[in-house]
């Protein structure tokens, strides 16, 4: 029984990856249960002993020596107790073999639920072990099955369910497909290990540019914020440590060959490289691209509570021509909600008419005069006076405007 044993309990560890020990002490409390339940009770207190050199486990009772007995469930006497051991004293733990005769068939039939239980429960702890401290990881999956609302994959040998919110939207599933997925967090629960993955959370693009980009993955070129709208676009903002390497060239590579690939990734979703900076309002105007913002007003530099104790958060006012103004916005407000979320200022839109009204009202509620940073005023229509000055010639009449002398000339 043993060596059949050996190779079972090896075969079960090489393809649930449990500890040998794990499944011993299974066994062993399995045999202990059933012994209590068919030839005991469950006060006593019973050790099972698996040898190498035995074909089935020993069952032994464990009692402790006493002068006089109140449980026999837990004591013995000391004449009692030198019949099993000679030199016994009081105090002594002695150990009964009480192990029925043919035990070994009955004990492993009756334990066999029991020890698929448990081996259960050393399968989910060593999967939670194994993956518990991979929380903010890129790992390979494959696609086993895919259903309407979720797509089941296959990572490392483990089954986990990728939800539908978590997919990317217009992305194709199919069985088969090896895709990478961003490892948010590892729960232990009553079913076992869980990993929440997903394919829309803004690191797994930040993962992404790490395993492509050289220049990220040591330092050089640091990843300061992320706005993500999955499936159709995101915003990455870097900054360069080294000031000898360009953090967008590098980030994009040559021919665009680096983000290309990181792209592709994701279903061709866009992403925009943009460079940091610690001043907000060229941030806020970098972040906008590729609309041209005329002027930005640092409404709410920092998040505050106010007097009731709400939270009034950073905010910023925007300036644009009307014809710059639906690509600031972008479609369906796409472009200022990435922008809002990369630079954590709420962006309120305006055509750049109303800059002296509000400026003016803001002053007014301020009690002082308010800064406004122009970055690119649209040019002011010039009058006769200024063309003249620039020696541009007057327009001539033409021969129905003119009269008398000059319509002669004309002609």
């Amino acid at each position: 029984m043993r060596a059949s044993f050996i190779a079972a309990i090896n075969q079960l560890c090489s393809e649930r990856n449990v500890k040998p020990d794990d499944v011993l002490e299974a066994v062993r409390q399995a045999i202990a249960t059933a012994y209590r339940k068919d030839f005991g009770n469950k006060e006593q207190e019973i050790r099972v002993v698996l040898r190498e050199d035995q074909d089935m486990p020993t069952v032994l009772l464990i009692k402790e020596v006493v002068d006089d007995v109140l449980n026999e469930n837990f004591e013995i006497s000391v004449k009692d107790a030198k019949r099993v051991k000679p030199d016994a004293e009081i105090g002594d733990e002695i150990e009964i073999d009480v192990t029925p005769v043919g035990y070994g068939r009955i004990a492993a039939q009756a334990a066999k639920q029991v020890i698929i239980q448990k081996l259960q429960e050393s399968e989910k702890k060593s999967l939670f072990e194994m993956f518990k401290d991979r929380e903010n990881e890129l790992l390979t999956a494959n696609v086993t099955k895919v259903e309407p609302n979720w797509v089941t994959l296959e990572v490392e040998g483990m089954t986990v369910s990728l939800p539908w919110k978590e997919q990317i939207p217009g992305e194709h599933y199919y069985t088969g497909k090896r895709l990478r997925v961003y490892l948010d967090k590892v729960e232990l629960t009553g079913k076992g290990p869980q990993l929440r993955i997903s394919r829309t959370h803004s690191n797994l693009v930040k993962k992404l540019l790490e395993l492509e980009i050289p220049e990220i993955r040591n330092g050089d070129v640091q990843i300061m914020a992320i706005a993500r709208d999955a499936g159709m676009r995101s915003k990455v903002a870097v900054k360069s440590n080294d000031p000898r390497i360009d953090p967008i060239g590098a980030c994009v590579g040559q021919k665009g060959v680096r983000i290309q690939a990181v792209m592709e990734e994701i279903n061709g979703e866009r992403v925009d490289m943009i460079e940091w900076s610690d001043d907000p309002i060229k941030l806020i105007s970098t972040a906008l691209q590729p609309a041209s913002i005329s002027a930005v007003i640092i409404v709410n530099a920092e998040s505050h509570a106010d007097e009731d104790g709400r939270l009034v958060k950073k905010r910023a006012a925007v300036f644009v021509e009307e014809a710059q103004r639906p690509m600031a916005i972008g479609k369906k407000g796409q472009n200022i909600r990435l922008a809002t979320q990369l630079t954590g200022f709420e962006l309120d839109m305006y055509n750049y008419e109303e800059l002296p009204a509000f400026k003016a009202k803001l002053a007014e509620l301020r009690g002082e005069e308010v800064a406004v940073a122009v970055l690119n005023a649209p040019a002011e229509e010039e009058g006769q006076e200024g063309k003249k000055a620039k020696g541009e010639e007057e327009e001539q009449p033409t021969i129905e405007e003119a009269s008398g002398e000059e319509k002669k000339e004309a002609a």
